[in-house]
């Protein structure tokens, strides 16, 4: 990269262990930053061990569960007491665990979609906020989803819905505090197979069948007929990150390919 708008910046990536926010941190550290990985999954050592690999800074790399408040503040009290600051913090956690209309889901499904996909954002952003105010500086990028419109996916699109919702709300209360807060919607995203499934169960005849109708509506909801690349999603998502983005808040990126979600 010949562009370092990272230079010394601090920036925490949560879900970096694979996928979007794997791709992220990569593109962040040959930018410069000065990385804190965030996973429940001991992976995200191999992510920091390949990026100081290619000779950048060893980020750090603090393991937890993010659906939990006390962990999220355990990540932000790392990141601050090795760096002394947060400039960036890119909520990347979620994903849909179940395919299925919704009269099909499970009351404890319900409940661990919104776990899943809404709590690590919500939390995170609660445990950064008093680092960033007394910075009176900061950037928060929200990972949503397109998906808020579409099939075979409630309780996963109620929890994007309210990342949104969170996002407007929290650009509204800390834009006079020199807090910037936005997020990336993406479309469907081709990551390839994933070291973590989200669910370790094996689809059913009729899931498989919901998944497709997934698949299909994505495609056809797009103008230019293709999954997006993590790379094409990091792009959105550390540009509002970084100060290109400077008079940017309370907005909701679509990265779909023309579709608007």
């Amino acid at each position: 990269m010949s562009v370092r708008r990272f230079e010394e910046k601090v920036v925490v990536v949560t879900g970096a262990a694979q996928g979007i926010g794997r791709e992220v941190a990569f593109r962040a550290a040959a930018e410069g930053a000065l990385l804190v990985l965030v996973d429940f999954s001991p992976l995200v050592e191999e992510v920091s061990a390949e990026i100081t690999g290619l000779g950048f800074p060893e980020p750090l790399v603090v393991l937890a569960n993010l659906e939990q408040y006390a962990e999220c503040c355990k990540v932000m009290d790392a990141a601050v007491d090795k760096y002394g600051r947060i400039d960036s913090l890119i909520n990347n956690v979620g994903g849909t665990i179940w395919v299925k209309p919704y009269e099909h889901y499970e009351e404890a499904q319900v409940e661990a979609e919104i776990r899943r996909s809404l709590f690590p954002t919500l939390w995170c952003c609660h445990a950064v906020l008093p680092v960033m105010q007394q910075q009176n500086a900061g950037a928060i990028v929200n990972v949503s989803s397109i998906a808020t419109k579409g099939l075979n996916r409630v309780p996963y699109a109620a929890a994007k819905g309210g990342v949104n919702a969170l996002t407007a709300c929290l650009a509204w209360e800390n834009g006079n505090r020199g807090i910037r807060v936005n997020a990336v919607a993406p479309g469907g995203t081709d990551v390839g197979e994933r070291k973590i499934p989200r669910n370790t169960q094996p689809m059913s005849d009729d899931e498989k069948v919901w998944y497709q109708q997934i698949v299909d509506q994505t495609i056809d909801s797009t103008v230019m007929g293709r999954y997006c690349t993590p790379d094409e999603q990091a792009s959105a998502i550390l540009f509002l990150a970084s100060n290109d983005a400077s008079y940017i808040t309370g907005t909701i990126l679509p990265v779909g390919g023309g579709d608007q979600g």
